[in-house]
């Protein structure tokens, strides 16, 4: 009737260690990417960033608003 001893540290320790590796095989699935996938979102950013560029206005100054259109003047 009795049953094993069990040293409750180990065993807690066991049970932390095994939670761990769950945790670790589903980030795994959820996060691990091939080399092939990091390298083709890398290339289909730069295509996207080189797609806006190119039709980026020369003397427009990147983040600032053209004010005079916003306020109602005419130049």
């Amino acid at each position: 009737m009795t049953g094993d001893v069990v040293n409750l540290r180990q065993f807690r320790k066991r049970q932390a260690r095994t939670e761990r590796e769950k945790q670790a095989e589903q980030n795994r699935i959820s996060f691990g990417r091939t080399k092939t996938e990091k390298s083709l979102t890398t290339a289909l950013n730069e295509k996207a960033t080189k797609a806006l560029d190119h039709g980026r206005l020369e003397g427009a100054r990147p983040g600032i608003p053209d004010r005079s259109a916003e306020d109602g003047e005419e130049a």
